[in-house]
C-alpha cells in the first residue's frame, strides 16, 4: 500500500514521465570517473597558474580570502565543501547564485565569472571524487524546493558537476522543478559523447 501511495504521489507531481525515471540508481559506471580524472588531472596543471593570478588579484582589490569554500549538496545528498575562487565581498549572505544582488559582486568577480574562471578550483572537488566534469549544479542545504524535486527525479545518483545541461541551455535554479527536470534529462541520456558535447558548450 505504501509503495502504491508513493506512485500515486509522484504521478499527480510529474506526470507519465515518472513512469520510466529512475528513483535512485548508483550510475554511471567507473568509465565515467576515468573520463572525469582524464580531464580533471591535466586540468589543474594547466590552470593552476591562471588560478594563482587570480587569487593574487583578489587578494590585492578587496578584503577576504581567494578562495571561497561553501557547503553543497553532493551525490546521495552527502553535504561536500565546493571550492570557488571568491568574487563576491566579504560578508555577503550564502544563497544560489541567481539570488546574488549585482552590488554584491566585486569588479574583479565579475570578470572571473563572465569568463568562467572562479569555476576552476573546482578542479579539484573532480579530483576528490566529489563531484564530476559534468552534471547537475549542486545545489545549498537550504535550496529545499529544489533538493525535494531532485530526489523525487533520482537525481542525486549523480555526482553534481562544474557544467551541466541545465547550465548549457541557461537555466538557472530560480525554476527548480525545470532545472530538475533539465537534470533527469541528462541523466537518462548520459554518455561520454554527451559529457564532451556538454563541455565544449560550455568553453565555446
Amino acid at each position: 500500500m505504501l509503495n502504491s501511495g508513493l506512485c500515486d504521489v509522484l504521478h499527480c507531481c510529474y506526470g507519465e514521465a515518472m513512469k520510466d525515471t529512475p528513483m535512485q540508481t548508483d550510475q554511471p559506471g567507473p568509465a565515467k570517473r576515468l573520463f572525469d580524472l582524464a580531464l580533471a588531472l591535466p586540468g589543474l596543471v594547466v590552470a593552476a597558474p591562471i588560478v594563482l593570478v587570480a587569487m593574487a588579484v583578489i587578494r590585492a582589490t578587496s578584503e577576504g580570502p581567494a578562495i571561497f569554500a561553501q557547503e553543497r549538496v553532493g551525490r546521495h545528498e552527502q553535504p561536500f565543501r565546493c571550492y570557488k575562487l571568491r568574487t563576491m565581498y566579504m560578508h555577503t549572505p550564502h544563497v544560489a547564485t541567481h539570488e546574488v544582488a549585482a552590488s554584491a559582486i566585486t569588479p574583479v568577480g565579475a570578470f572571473l565569472r563572465r569568463f568562467k574562471i572562479d569555476e576552476l578550483p573546482q578542479l579539484w572537488n573532480v579530483v576528490a571524487g566529489q563531484m564530476s566534469m559534468v552534471g547537475p549544479r549542486p545545489c545549498l542545504p537550504a535550496q529545499d524546493e529544489l533538493i525535494r524535486h531532485r530526489r523525487v527525479l533520482g537525481v542525486f545518483s549523480l555526482r553534481p558537476g562544474i557544467t551541466g545541461l541545465a547550465q548549457v541551455r541557461g537555466i538557472d535554479m530560480s525554476n527548480p522543478h525545470r532545472c530538475a527536470k533539465t537534470d533527469a534529462e541528462y541523466m537518462r541520456a548520459i554518455s561520454l559523447r554527451e559529457d564532451l558535447r556538454l563541455i565544449v558548450r560550455t568553453v565555446v
